[in-house]
């Protein structure tokens, strides 16, 4: 089995944004940053994402299998972990990318109401929407297990790859940086692959 990654996919700016809120990036540097498409997510239909969305775009959500592409990793600055999932056009052709961002120390097996942050772009329009903070949803369940036979990339024995499965909720929607328009995201379900190396693994607990 192999399970790739691609690092560029996100980069420092889009990072900054969709999961630690930084007011220093502009909202088209984060949607460009976050145009490049990952990799494809796991074996057959082990990685999924389902989410139901209203306000600004209506839509329920429902990836899986080849259609879905993840990555994940650690968060800047030991704040967690973070997870990338990317599908298909929508019937509007609009192709949606959702980011979750996990106050949980990477590696850590199963925890149970850890804040989350969720970031929603609309690639190729110059639309993003977030939560901005961990204090407005809430990941309920989430359990980490270690995938001892994916290939990381690169040669590095220091890199290991983490099905991360997830489900949770928002109590307060979403918003683009102006503030002007919203997305409710009552309830989410995902899982993904994250890669973390030696360093960022089971980290001392993050508080909520």
């Amino acid at each position: 089995m192999s399970v790739n990654f691609t690092a560029s996919a996100l980069t420092a700016c889009a990072v900054a944004l969709a999961l630690v809120s930084s007011a220093s990036c502009s909202q088209r540097q984060a949607q460009e940053a976050a145009a490049e498409p990952a990799d494809s997510c796991l074996p057959g239909e082990r990685g999924y994402l389902r989410v139901r969305v209203r306000g600004a775009i209506d839509t329920d959500i429902d990836w899986r299998g080849a259609q879905l592409q993840c990555e994940g990793g650690a968060r800047p600055e030991g704040r967690g972990l973070r997870l990338s999932f990317g599908g298909p056009p929508d019937a509007q052709g609009r192709r949606l990318r959702l980011v979750f961002g996990i106050a949980a120390s990477p590696g850590s097996g199963a925890s149970r109401d850890r804040p989350t942050n969720v970031t929603l772009i609309v690639e190729g329009r110059n639309q993003l929407y977030a939560t901005q903070g961990d204090d407005k949803c809430t990941v309920e369940s989430l359990d980490q297990q270690l995938l001892p036979d994916a290939e990381p990339s690169g040669t590095s024995a220091s890199h290991h790859v983490y099905r991360i499965a997830a489900r949770g909720y928002c109590i307060e929607p979403a918003s683009t940086l102006q503030g002007d328009s919203h997305l409710y995201i009552n309830r989410f379900d995902f899982a993904g692959a994250a890669q973390f190396e030696d360093n960022e693994l089971h980290a001392p607990d993050i508080q909520s």
